[in-house]
């Protein structure tokens, strides 16, 4: 297969590392996990990305989640352009907030939210908000889950980390990580141990509510109902991050896949992507008596000059109101249909893999079995992923550039789009499998 040009990205790059940080303003972007040069994009429309040079790519990772309608969908561009012509931040309460968080307190347990510019903000608050509700300071995560780039919470902290392989967390105190306890994903009896250990001393537990940083690695039946029940019992709060689940998974997010049905409501919830239209914009939420304890209502400082900007807003709640049953029924057959084929040629071509589904979200993993935890997540044969990655890439699909991250879908993922990625599928499936067999020659 011949590799599309790509001089203009090349040269981009090149320009990039002179006065970027490894020339991208995220680590996952370098293409440090698959090899070769990233792709500057220079637009996208509905399922698909152009780059500078011209390639069209169906896109598979709709920036990371947030496009779940696609990309420059008119309707959310009109309310959009409406919304910058009158202005585009002000600096005061504005009706397109109120109205955003109208919306998601109707879709979810969250009682009241308070919007901030991005998902580590959401947790970074939220959690600090847990503290000052409890008058507790230690908090419990699960390794390979991660709720951004919070001091406290960067260990082992899953996609961009373990894509990049970094050894601990340079730059965080000591300190800040003393208080924070690690644990196996999917194991009720470290959770156990750690609560009865330091129960008086938990101010909360954040857990991704479907984790998708690691992959998508779906709780176990009843898991997450135990962790709510754990931190009900020992006066801890239970946080539910939604910052990737949130109106992705189900029009509940990751709440809709168990929570009603296993009788769990988390204390606090964080969201962002979806509800930000492509726009930065991030939420934290939940029961209005710990919500209360918030400035200016309570003790708890938390503020932002951009938060809840009215061109954000308007973004996340023109998506919110347009993502119908229909919209996801679409999602999660294009969903079902790509996993499925995935599937297909990996396994016609020998390749060890398992394809793993929270709702409309799904992962490949290159390893045989069920992957309950990070450690089992981290088995797997990367340099096969990259071999993929980059066939995938050249047959025009765009892939996450990493095996740890989640596939995502959008409703503008038509036949045309759907197809395309079936076709490179096959070819992929045996490029993976070529490294694979290097590998252990």
């Amino acid at each position: 297969m011949t590799s599309r040009p790509h001089p203009g990205s090349a040269t981009l790059f090149e320009r990039a590392q002179a006065v970027t940080p490894g020339g991208v303003n995220s680590p996952v972007r370098a293409f440090n996990a698959v090899g070769g040069t990233p792709r500057f994009i220079r637009s996208a429309q509905g399922a698909w990305l152009t780059d500078v040079d011209g390639n069209e790519y169906v896109d598979l990772i709709c920036s990371w989640g947030p496009m779940l309608l696609g990309h420059a969908h008119p309707e959310v561009l009109a309310e959009v352009s409406a919304a910058v012509a009158r202005g585009t931040s002000y600096g005061t309460p504005t009706e397109p907030e109120v109205l955003l968080a109208e919306e998601i307190v109707a879709r979810t347990p969250a009682e009241k939210v308070r919007f901030v510019s991005s998902g580590t903000e959401a947790t970074m608050s939220a959690i600090r908000l847990a503290r000052g509700f409890t008058g507790r300071d230690v908090v419990v995560k699960f390794a390979g889950c991660y709720h951004g780039h919070v001091d406290a919470l960067l260990a082992s902290a899953g996609s961009g980390l373990a894509t990049l392989s970094v050894p601990g967390t340079p730059g965080v105190p000591a300190s800040a990580a003393a208080e924070t306890i690690v644990l196996p994903y999917n194991d009720r009896a470290a959770v156990t141990a750690a609560f009865e250990k330091h129960g008086d001393r938990i101010a909360c537990l954040i857990t991704e509510a479907t984790p998708g940083n690691m992959g998508v690695v779906p709780p176990q039946p009843g898991f997450n109902a135990f962790l709510s029940e754990t931190c009900r019992k020992h006066g801890a709060l239970f946080i539910s991050d939604e910052v990737m689940t949130g109106f992705r998974a189900t029009k509940q997010g990751g709440y809709g896949l168990d929570g009603a049905t296993e009788g769990w409501t988390p204390d606090l919830m964080t969201f962002g992507k979806v509800m930000g239209g492509g726009f930065p914009a991030a939420a934290f939420g939940g029961r209005a008596d710990v919500m209360g304890r918030l400035a200016p209502e309570g003790p708890v400082y938390q503020a932002g000059t951009l938060s809840g900007n009215p061109v954000a807003t308007t973004a996340g709640l023109a998506t919110l109101r347009r993502a119908t049953d229909e919209v996801y029924a679409h999602l999660d057959a294009t969903a079902t249909t790509i996993a499925d084929a995935a599937t297909a040629a990996l396994s016609d071509a020998g390749v060890p893999h398992a394809v793993q589904r929270a709702g409309t979200m799904f992962s490949v993993f290159f390893r045989e079995g069920v992957v309950n935890n990070f450690a089992e997540a981290d088995q797997q044969d990367t340099a096969a992923y990259a071999a993929f990655f980059h066939s995938m890439l050249d047959a025009g699909v765009y892939l996450p550039p990493s095996a740890y991250e989640v596939w995502f879908v959008s409703a503008a993922h038509d036949d045309r789009a759907v197809q395309t990625v079936l076709d490179a599928l096959p070819a992929a499936a045996r490029a993976a499998a070529a490294a694979t067999a290097e590998e252990t020659s």
